[in-house]
């Protein structure tokens, strides 16, 4: 099956924020996403890879929640866009990559890796999704699930 490992990551994003219910996250970010893409023109310093960042669910009656979507930065930027937040964030992190069509099976995948290994999730802290086109169209997803340390 797919690799999993502990990771130590710093962040540093500019995108626009999102949200609504989480039940409708996987058709309302990729539109955002889409809205976000339109204006790359304007994000200084960018290093061409998309990101999410989510809130997570912590339970069964949190039933809405926040999110970005936008551009990995290569540094702290002085100038953010009109309508855009800039976000840093310094984790630690359990992950994974594999291809975007099997997202909901890789992230149990990575709850049930990160659960067997004793790690516990950090549920302050977002959600990270990057986003690395391949060949004939296809597209892979990392996915960075924060956890304490």
């Amino acid at each position: 099956m797919v690799d999993c490992r502990k990771v130590k990551k710093i962040y540093r994003v500019v995108g626009i924020k999102g949200g609504g219910a989480f039940a409708n996250f996987s058709s309302e970010v990729p539109k955002l996403a889409q809205q976000f893409l339109t204006r790359l023109d304007e994000v200084e310093n960018h290093s061409g890879t998309e990101i999410a960042l989510f809130e997570p669910k912590r339970d069964a009656n949190h039933l809405e929640g926040h999110y970005y979507v936008g551009l990995i930065v290569n540094e702290t930027l002085k100038e953010i866009p009109v309508g855009m937040d800039y976000i840093e964030t310094a984790q630690a992190y359990v992950t994974t990559r594999w291809k975007i069509i099997n997202i909901d099976n890789l992230h149990n995948h990575l709850l049930k890796w990160a659960d067997d290994q004793g790690y516990k999730r950090d549920l302050e802290s977002h959600i990270v999704e990057t986003y690395h086109p391949m060949e004939k169209g296809e597209e892979e997803v990392e996915i960075y699930l924060p956890i304490h340390i």
